[in-house]
């Protein structure tokens, strides 16, 4: 088995360690699985940097070296990422050696799971680890189960889907509160694929706020190119948009000059600010003109879960499915999937992803070698 984990405390600094997990004797109830591929993007990056605060690195405590029984692994963390993976031994007599799972996973070659609540749609990974954690990243889809499922869109599956059903999660927030009494939306990182969902939800709603991309010089054409924002300027063009509009921020970027500067511009007419992600994470302290009192964190799960709870499983699935299936539709018109090999590929050009290098049409798919 080898693991992918980073630095706590520098999240470009990288390793690859090698160990003999998978050869481990299976408890009562436990499988192991092999991944298959995964999806890389400027989200992961996101999940290191508010780790602490959300416990993304309780998912996948990292593992020693088969050589260093004893070292000190509190400095580094396995970063979470999705996609799709196979039973390869059982000692569970729910869940049989072949079955495909989609989900969350390490970026490694193998995971020790222990299926709880299993059904013949997916199970729950019922380790101790995680029974704290947020129940929407411990469920594991059986996706041969599923009546739609296509083995040819899984690439897509893994990229766009955890991004896209926070897009999802944020526009239903904002229209449950009214676009927070908003005429305009500004997207900062407006080429993020994140922002893109949300931009197609938005323009397809009659009765939302115009949309204004803010973007860097370099991806300014490709955002242009989409034809779904409004108005596109870059992050020195922020005088250029109107402030008499009274204005709903959605922030992907956790840049914050950026968000001072446009904070001090808008003033009372920036009516709430949406803190999502961070592909700006070295940029993160924001300045005087700030305001906090209407800005807040965004974590997706809790308005998932809350509509889950309120619409049902079914409703859910066939609300956010009606959602997904047209932002996936659009993203495939620019979309450019780009295959990287293993773990040691991943590695090659994991600084890029961390410095905001990454074209924002590649879609980046670790595969992992075959057995």
């Amino acid at each position: 088995m080898s693991e992918f984990q980073v630095s706590k405390s520098n999240y470009v600094e990288c390793r690859i360690v090698a160990n003999d997990l998978s050869n481990q004797a299976l408890a009562e109830g436990e499988v192991l699985v092999k991944v298959d591929k995964f999806a890389l993007t400027a989200n992961n990056i996101t999940y290191a940097v508010v780790a602490e605060k959300i416990g993304y690195w309780q998912f996948f405590p990292a593992h020693t070296a088969s050589e260093k029984v004893s070292e000190d692994l509190s400095g580094w963390g396995v970063l979470p990422v999705w996609g799709f993976a196979d039973v390869v031994k059982s000692n569970n007599p729910e869940v049989p050696v072949g079955e495909r799972l989609f989900g969350y996973f390490p970026p490694a070659t193998h995971l020790l799971m222990h299926p709880t609540k299993v059904s013949t749609a997916a199970w729950i990974d019922g380790v101790a680890h995680r029974a704290a954690l947020p129940v929407g990243y411990n469920i594991y889809r059986k996706v041969e189960s599923e009546p739609a499922y296509n083995k040819t869109l899984e690439d897509e599956r893994m990229l766009l889907y955890p991004l896209h059903i926070t897009s999802f999660a944020l526009y239903d927030y904002f229209k449950s509160n009214d676009w927070f009494g908003s005429t305009q939306l500004i997207m900062i990182s407006a080429s993020s694929k994140t922002s893109t969902g949300l931009a197609y939800g938005v323009k397809d709603d009659d009765n939302a706020p115009s949309l204004v991309a803010l973007t860097s010089n370099r991806n300014m054409q490709m955002v242009e190119n989409l034809g779904v924002y409004d108005k596109t300027l870059s992050y020195d063009q922020i005088n250029q948009i109107d402030a008499t509009k009274p204005t709903l921020i959605v922030d992907m970027s956790g840049n914050g000059q950026v968000l001072n500067d446009l904070h001090k511009h808008l003033g009372d007419n920036m009516k709430f600010c949406s803190n999502v992600g961070v592909t700006h994470w070295k940029e993160m302290k924001t300045g005087p003109d700030f305001i906090k009192q209407r800005s807040e964190f965004f974590f997706a799960p809790s308005q998932l879960q809350k509509r889950i709870k309120e619409w049902g499983m079914e409703g859910f699935e066939q609300q956010s499915g009606k959602y997904l299936k047209h932002s996936f539709a659009k993203s495939r018109e620019w979309l450019k999937m780009t295959d990287i090999q293993g773990l040691q590929g991943m590695a090659d050009i994991y600084a890029d992803v961390c410095e905001g290098k990454i074209a924002p049409e590649a879609g980046l798919t670790i595969r992992m070698p075959k057995p």
